[in-house]
């Protein structure tokens, strides 16, 4: 579900990866409680840009997983909630939706409660020769991630683009 809010539909400079970062830790203390009320877990927030327009995606998960209905029913939540607080002042799409089955993983959080899981991993530059790994997560700490692939392999946090869940169909 895509929604259109924002109260200025240009925008006048670029905001940088913490900028991004900042606006998401904003909204996930705004949005937070709201979405709990509704018996809703937040799973993730991420506000990229993509093109010339902004998304504010808010990712939601239940026991009893999550349906259309469930999207809206956040959605219109948060909608109200969001304009009132303004925490982004530039024009974007408001999307939430479920985690899906495989899972990224961009918190401590994530991590933690995926250690001793598969996972797969997608880097910024190739390491032996492989810019992508499928292995189980043992252990990571805030510089490095350890992959137990056929043999142990330490990537550094700095070089990983993407950390998912695996799901084995």
């Amino acid at each position: 579900m895509t929604i259109r809010v924002g109260k200025n539909p240009t925008l006048n400079f670029w905001k940088g990866e913490t900028d991004l970062a900042n606006i998401e830790e904003k909204v996930e203390n705004i949005i937070l409680e709201p979405i709990k009320k509704l018996g809703y877990e937040l799973y993730d927030v991420e506000y990229v840009k993509e093109g010339k327009d902004y998304f504010l995606r808010i990712y939601i998960q239940s026991e009893k997983g999550i349906d259309l209905n469930d999207c809206e029913k956040v959605s219109n939540e948060i909608t109200e909630i969001l304009d009132k607080e303004d925490p982004i002042k530039e024009q974007y799409f408001l999307e939430v939706s479920s985690t899906g089955v495989e899972k990224n993983l961009r918190k401590e959080k994530h991590l933690k409660e995926n250690l001793n899981n598969e996972v797969q991993i997608k880097l910024f530059k190739p390491i032996e020769g492989k810019k992508q790994y499928k292995g189980i997560l043992k252990e990571f700490d805030n510089d490095y991630l350890t992959l137990l692939v056929d043999k142990e392999v330490k990537l550094d946090r700095k070089n990983i683009s993407q950390i998912k869940t695996v799901y084995n169909w």
